[in-house]
């Protein structure tokens, strides 16, 4: 049960949350700059924060936690290999959306193509992007918020009868249990509390993103990121304090997860390891998949809403801030977090180690230590801070997909496509704003009708997330080579399609994933590369105003030839990636010496002293920082 204490503090949240709206609608509502880029006036350090806080999702600590418990520390590495891709966002690409100008992602193929290919192409994405991709994401979070409302938003105990009995009526109507124990004889008064949890958190969610555009959602997201990370510590200090203390979780660790005594096999080395040698079950493919992750995905470039915090800075130098500070604050401070406080669940929670049944069980039931820790080992006040922390987490993500995918319906599709064909007419800027929180709400009604057929969607979403594995290297070569074309982009699009169901039919299995990612991308790329050399390029005016327009790095000699200008292309291309590499090398030894410290993990076996590598890699990941601290903040000419 909630004390007094901590509804305050959730209410507290919510007023500031509601306010932070109500305070920038009057600037949201000028234009649709203003409403979906805050008028481009994001200092960098907001920017990055805002990234960070969108995916600090309220299922990730509890996704975390089943990772670390099922499979060892090690495959969270699936996770940190994206901090390539926000580094290569940050070093070569963040500046180059902010100076493209563009609202979205979807108007950027019309800057760099041109033709009725380019307009077909942005049509597709802005219907995939905004539609699709954006409500299935949104409809799986707000699916996922059930596993955080349940234990603690009591509603059949809180309200009157007369108003809960037609909720949970409604949700008996809908015949989708929506709680976490479909097996439960309350199953439907569970279902009903979840319901009004989720749709309690919409509003308020929708109520300030609405109103006050993205300029109020990232001024939340600082908000929610400093509970969130607060919550956690705290969560994370207590839990290891009843665990026996910081220099004890390894032994801790030993002990409970002997020969005998293993989930699902797993070995205490096999958890703690953060290298392949001593991880359980890594394979060259697997290795191949993790290398390649980060790039095999449909934001490898920033496509969504991380572009659209790169262009709402203001200045390049900010956009490429953007990136890092969030490439810090997601990889490497909120990981530290997570280590100790994931270990120490699994000891003051350990599991039936006699029980039977499939992994995916046990991994959800590892996962839901996370939350069963909240409620039964903090006290009043922390439990409504943590609490809080996890709501918050969930506005964020929330309302970041109101306003991105928002921003496709009104820009892509109603300024771009609507008014001029159907309304022969140009909106004025105050109609937008309007049509695009209309939007809001229409991209909510859909996900909350999506979130109810979850269970037989997900065949789609993994189809979805191969789409993704198929267009991302593209989406990474229209920015570095001259020679790609919306014609190459449609091919992968098209390669993808017809591909996904024939991989998932030829490899149904879970263990197949890294193989059906590899087979994605490698065909998908081919046929893009394969048209653009077949029926490329674009036409030269269109290249020529794109360079001078975004000066991109890479291969881009013909066309900055053609203007005259230097081509220090290849140079910028080769200076950013030494930055990506410098950082990234930087900030993933020090996660693995800082982390390995915390948690007592084993030394690979070739390390003679485990002592001698971790300060070995400490002294490589402090040592490279003033490399890539100075090109993050030099300022762009």
């Amino acid at each position: 049960m909630l004390s007094l204490v901590d509804v305050l503090i959730i209410g507290a949240f919510v007023v500031y949350s509601v306010g932070a709206g109500l305070r920038s609608r009057t600037q949201a509502s000028k234009n649709l700059e203003e409403y979906f880029l805050a008028g481009r006036t994001l200092p960098g350090w907001k920017a990055g924060i805002s990234m960070a806080a969108s995916q600090f999702a309220a299922d990730t600590p509890l996704l975390v936690t089943g990772l670390i418990a099922v499979a060892g520390i090690f495959s969270l590495w699936r996770l940190w290999v994206y901090a390539v891709a926000f580094l290569v966002l940050g070093f070569l690409l963040a500046a180059c959306w902010r100076r493209a100008a563009v609202l979205t992602d979807a108007e950027l193929t019309e800057i760099r193509y041109g033709g009725r290919s380019a307009a077909v192409l942005r049509a597709v994405k802005a219907l995939y992007f905004g539609t699709i991709f954006n409500c299935t994401v949104l409809a799986w979070v707000l699916f996922a918020a059930r596993m955080v409302a349940e234990p603690f938003l009591l509603w059949h105990q809180w309200l009157p009868a007369a108003f809960f009995q037609p909720v949970q009526a409604v949700v008996e109507a809908i015949g989708v249990p929506m709680t976490i124990d479909p097996a439960s004889p309350m199953v439907w008064v569970l279902s009903a509390n979840n319901l009004i949890s989720i749709l309690a958190i919409v509003a308020v969610t929708t109520l300030y993103s609405t109103t006050g555009g993205l300029r109020s959602v990232v001024n939340t997201d600082i908000l929610q990121f400093a509970l969130m990370m607060l919550g956690t510590a705290a969560f994370a200090w207590i839990v290891v304090d009843q665990a026996g203390g910081l220099a004890a979780l390894p032994d801790r660790i030993n002990e409970l997860f002997a020969a005998d005594r293993t989930v699902d096999g797993i070995t205490p080395e096999q958890i703690l390891a953060f290298d392949p040698w001593n991880a359980r079950g890594v394979t060259l493919l697997l290795l191949a998949v993790f290398a390649l992750q980060w790039l095999v995905q449909l934001n490898a470039d920033g496509t969504g809403y991380l572009a659209q915090r790169s262009m709402a800075c203001r200045s390049d130098t900010d956009a490429r801030q953007a990136a890092v500070v969030f490439t810090i604050a997601q990889i490497l401070l909120r990981s530290l977090l997570w280590l100790p406080l994931g270990l120490g669940l699994m000891i003051l929670f350990p599991p039936d180690f006699g029980a039977a049944g499939p992994l995916s069980l046990l991994t959800a039931e590892r996962e839901m230590t996370y939350v069963r820790g909240i409620a039964e080992t903090l006290p009043p006040g922390v439990k409504g801070l943590m609490l809080t922390a996890m709501l918050a987490a969930l506005a964020s993500t929330v309302d970041t997909h109101l306003n991105w995918g928002s921003s496709y319906w009104t820009n892509d599709l109603y300024k771009r496509f609507f008014c001029p064909v159907v309304l022969k007419r140009e909106p004025s800027p105050r109609r937008l704003v309007w049509v695009a929180r209309g939007a809001n709400l229409l991209i909510l009604a859909i996900a909350l009708v999506v979130m109810t057929q979850l269970s037989s969607i997900r065949m789609a979403w993994q189809t979805s997330l191969l789409l993704g594995a198929g267009m991302g290297i593209p989406l990474v070569l229209r920015w570095l080579w001259w020679r790609m074309t919306a014609m190459a982009e449609i091919a992968a699009i098209v390669a993808s399609l017809v591909l996904a169901p024939v991989l998932l039919l030829a490899l149904p299995a879970t263990d197949d994933d890294a193989l059906r990612l590899l087979v994605m991308a490698l065909v998908s790329t081919a046929a893009a590369v394969a048209t653009a050399w077949l029926w490329g390029p674009e036409e030269r005016a269109v290249l020529e105003a794109f360079y001078r327009r975004v000066r991109p790095p890479g291969l881009w000699s013909p066309v900055a030839c053609g203007l005259g200008l230097p081509d220090n292309g290849r140079r910028r291309f080769r200076v950013g990636c030494l930055m990506v590499a410098a950082s990234a090398t930087s900030i993933f030894c020090l996660l693995i010496a800082a982390g390995s410290w915390l948690v007592g993990a084993p030394a690979p076996p070739w390390a003679e002293s485990r002592t001698l590598y971790l300060a070995t890699l400490a002294a490589v990941g402090f040592a490279l920082i003033p490399l890539w601290a100075h090109a993050t903040m030099r300022r762009d000419p």
